[in-house]
């Protein structure tokens, strides 16, 4: 999948570093020259201008792209990019910078596919919200901790197993346990996993992908939320 990067901020190239690693391809658009030099040296397409002027945006072939993120400061230039980017057909990712503005927008901005607030969330809330996936960023626990809510689907390769056969890397341990028609509870060892059913997880950053598959699956993907 292809997606365009809005801003090479912290926000910004942690979600660009994510995807990256799952083998999308991503371009960066950055105003500032330094930045972009240092990007093309770290192997990233990264292309200086202003991710709000549509010329700029144009020329990034948003017809094949499948998704733009505006992650930048500010949010004028955010809203603006993801307007042209939705009257191309693109999947929106739009940041703000406060609650307020999260629930206005998230409210009034039909255009808009997904409204974050990385702050709380974090950058793989902003992939999540462009790739889609059976996976919920809740919050940032810590620079490296992650706490993610997973929805079982059909293509888990632990489907049909109990809680307790769930084997996942050691930096990750399960918080919680809900059936597809039940609120979440305390994990029960020897409930099974089905389809539709939601696992709360801590996990280290660097192996979210392993848990995914493990719980989620390589393949059907629901589209993420971000929580509180």
């Amino acid at each position: 999948m292809r997606f365009v990067i809005v801003g090479a901020g912290r926000v910004g190239m942690r979600t660009a570093r994510v995807l990256r690693e799952e083998n999308h391809e991503v371009v960066i658009i950055e105003p500032d020259e330094t930045k972009v030099s240092r990007l093309q040296n770290q192997g990233f397409e990264a292309v200086q201008g202003d991710g709000s002027d549509e010329q700029t945006l144009l020329s990034q072939d948003l017809a094949n792209a499948d998704g733009v993120a505006a992650l930048t400061g500010d949010i004028v230039v955010n809203f603006i990019a993801c307007m042209i980017a939705k009257a191309n057909d693109c999947r929106t990712v739009l940041r703000v910078d406060d609650d307020y503005r999260e629930y206005v927008v998230s409210k009034y901005s039909s255009d808009v596919d997904e409204v974050i607030y990385p702050e709380r969330l974090g950058a793989i809330a902003a992939k999540n919200a462009l790739v889609g996936g059976s996976v919920r960023a809740v919050a940032d626990i810590a620079h490296n901790l992650q706490l993610v809510q997973l929805t079982v689907t059909r293509d888990s390769p632990m489907r049909g197993y109990t809680l307790s056969e769930l084997e996942l890397p050691a930096d990750a341990r399960v918080l919680a346990f809900g059936k597809s028609d039940d609120r979440l509870r305390l994990p029960d060892a020897d409930v099974s996993l089905e389809a539709g059913d939601t696992v709360v997880v801590i996990a280290d950053f660097s192996v979210l992908r392993d848990v995914e598959q493990i719980i989620v699956g390589e393949t059907s993907r629901a589209v993420a939320q971000g929580g509180a």
